[in-house]
């Protein structure tokens, strides 16, 4: 089964993360790739990416003559937001919850464990013919 892990992070951190010492931002690197690599190994990793932070997320509805209506985004008051993702293939929910606690559990300032909010989703298949 497939599933979506969500690497949420609040605003502050976004904010903290480009002041912190030069070693604790390639320590928690390292670690990603480090993880990545081992998602890759074990065959359970579909895909993974980190995103730009939330001063550059935009909110797009279509307008009334159907052209994209952007806005800023996401609402100022949102407590945290999503950094980046991975997209597993694993046996189970568990599994999913193992891989999702794994990331979690990336070095932060100074080193410690940085425990960050990972959101794990199933990846719905296709809907049925007849709906």
């Amino acid at each position: 089964m497939k599933y979506m892990l969500m690497m949420q992070a609040p605003r502050a951190m976004f904010q903290e993360y480009y002041s912190w010492p030069i070693e604790d931002i390639k320590a928690q690197v390292a670690f990603m790739r480090r993880f990545n690599d081992e998602l890759k190994t074990s065959g359970e990793l579909v895909h993974t990416h980190g995103l730009a932070g939330p001063e550059e997320a935009k909110i797009v509805r279509v307008g009334k003559d159907g052209a994209p209506e952007v806005t800023d985004g996401p609402f100022a008051e949102a407590k945290e937001f999503l950094a980046g993702f991975w997209i597993v293939d694993c046996e189970s929910r568990e599994r999913a919850y193992e891989i999702a606690a794994r990331a979690s559990s990336a070095p932060g300032k100074g080193g410690a464990t940085a425990r960050i909010p990972i959101e794990v989703r199933e990846v719905m298949g296709r809907a049925p013919v007849d709906v």
